[in-house]
């Protein structure tokens, strides 16, 4: 008779990957309710407890006077990173994302998916990192999240 318990248990508590609002700068997004999360400067870390994955976001403001066309900013901004970015659109403007893989020492595989958007006055970057083994679990997380990007207005 426990187990029918616990699992009701687990199921109304919600899982450790639930969304909920959120606000990072001139941004709103989705992120993990139950992830801890801490700025340090200008960048919003948020990590999961498990510690097999975590997100930064960055948010900056066009330099220009009067902005930027948001496909310049954009490519200004892919051009200084450098990499093939596979071109998208994030919160109604261009946006574009990358993946990265790369080993540590100890030959384990880690993903860096990176997102970044402009909208022609404010710039963003959003970098997912995860541990490879657990693609299946993060990496449409990692898209809800980044789709889930809007400026606020």
């Amino acid at each position: 008779m426990k187990t029918p318990v616990l699992l009701l248990a687990l199921f109304l508590a919600g899982s450790a990957d639930e969304l909920a609002a959120t606000s990072v700068g001139a941004l709103k997004l989705q992120a993990p309710a139950a992830w801890n999360h801490r700025k340090i400067d200008t960048t919003t870390r948020f990590a999961a407890p498990s510690g097999e994955a975590y997100f930064e976001v960055d948010v900056g403001q066009v330099q220009t006077p009067g902005g930027l066309s948001p496909g310049v900013c954009l490519n200004k901004i892919t051009q200084g990173i450098g990499g093939d970015w596979k071109r998208l659109s994030i919160g109604g403007f261009p946006a574009a994302t990358k993946t990265i893989v790369d080993s540590d020492d100890a030959k384990k595989d880690f993903i860096d998916q990176m997102y970044v958007g402009c909208d022609g006055k404010t710039t963003w970057s959003l970098e997912f990192h995860l541990v490879a083994a657990k693609k299946d679990r993060f990496a449409p997380l990692a898209d809800k999240i980044a789709n889930s990007i809007q400026y606020a207005r």
